[in-house]
């Protein structure tokens, strides 16, 4: 396994991504974004650990190992010289009952993939990430609904 700064989850439940808006804080990365469940790494966990425990503390909601479709190591330009693992799962419509909000962010939202692409608050360096999962899970059979 290569050594690795954190972990994101494109994860679409109903055929919407799961998506919360950041903090507006002058004090972290993408202040008042759109971004996807996920984190920074702790310890010596594994990347699916990661995205998984991050997952259930940003939204509570507990995605298992097995709903994990697809995943890939990217470079990670928040981090120069590290690598980020972002993964993609898909889950039925009623699972969005489960979900609150943890500790951070200022809220959460399930958005159609196309209105997250043309949000400007949605994180730049994101929008290829969510295509390359989107096209992932579309090789799955998981197909995203019209607006």
């Amino acid at each position: 396994m290569l050594e690795f700064s954190g972990a994101k989850l494109v994860l679409l439940i109903g055929g919407r991504v799961a998506t919360l808006l950041r903090d507006d804080r002058p004090d972290i990365p993408f202040p008042n974004m759109w971004d996807f469940p996920g984190g920074g790494r702790e310890g010596q966990e594994s990347p699916e650990t990661c995205v998984l425990r991050e997952t259930q503390e940003e939204l509570a909601i507990v995605v298992s190992p097995e709903d994990l479709i697809w995943r890939k190591v990217l470079d990670n330009p928040s981090i120069p010289g590290t690598r980020s693992y972002w993964f993609a799962a898909s889950l039925p419509a009623h699972r969005a009952q489960e979900i609150t909000l943890g500790d951070e962010g200022q809220r959460w939202v399930l958005m159609h993939p196309d209105e997250w692409f043309a949000d400007p608050q949605a994180i730049p360096h994101f929008k290829p990430r969510l295509r390359l999962a989107l096209d992932a899970l579309a090789r799955h059979g998981i197909e995203i609904k019209g607006k």
